[in-house]
């Protein structure tokens, strides 16, 4: 039994067909739905916003992994959980208080994560790595889908887990861009627990095939 979860970005799904792309991704081996929303100001592009959201829970049998790439992430935790978010991830950049919004989201009931872009260093977790469920470390800049892989996110993802295990957390080490059925495997063994797979998977010929390719392979 495969412990990596899959988590196929709808970012790279087909907006026309959305409800078809959601329930492929109900109906294959993928555990999560991974959903960004983009402001526009944090990052330069818009993606979409709560009433599409609303409609992806609305279809969706497998938990919400939503990743918040906004400026004042905090003004929204509340809304996310009532739109049925399961993990609600906040970047590192935007928070001026981190451990507030760690715990806000928590009171919400949401499992907590924090974002960090390809050039944070990990060691600014340090303090807060106790209080966070998911870390998902970007692996391309953020903004944009089908960007190609960052090579030093192996290096991080190495000392990521080593801080965890130091800290005696209980962190799950998610990786988000450009993740292929290349790299895959090298992520998991760097200490990875989730990838993240967008274009990869939305542009295949069979997404159910290609990621069950890629459960097999992060076994």
């Amino acid at each position: 039994m495969s412990t990596t979860k899959i988590a196929p970005s709808l970012l790279a799904a087909d907006f026309g067909n959305l409800q078809r792309d959601v329930e492929m991704v109900n109906q294959s081996e993928a555990d999560w739905h991974h959903i960004d929303v983009m402001d526009g100001v944090f990052v330069p592009n818009i993606s979409y916003g709560m009433p599409v959201l609303k409609s992806i829970q609305k279809h969706a049998t497998k938990p919400l992994d939503v990743h918040l790439m906004i400026v004042d992430p905090d003004r929204y935790i509340k809304a996310f959980a009532d739109l049925g978010a399961n993990v609600l991830s906040v970047h590192y950049e935007a928070c001026n208080h981190l451990h507030r919004s760690l715990q806000a989201i928590k009171a919400e009931g949401m499992k907590a994560g924090v974002a960090i872009n390809p050039h944070t260093n990990i060691s600014l977790l340090e303090d807060t790595i106790k209080e966070i469920d998911l870390v998902c470390l970007m692996s391309v800049n953020p903004g944009f889908g089908g960007q190609s892989f960052i090579e030093n996110t192996f290096e991080k993802v190495r000392s990521l887990k080593e801080l965890i295990n130091n800290k005696r957390a209980k962190t799950l080490i998610e990786i988000d861009g450009g993740v292929t059925s290349k790299n895959a495997k090298a992520l998991v063994e760097a200490g990875a627990d989730v990838l993240v797979a967008g274009s990869f998977v939305f542009k295949s010929d069979n997404p159910t095939q290609t990621i069950h390719e890629l459960k097999e392979i992060a076994g």
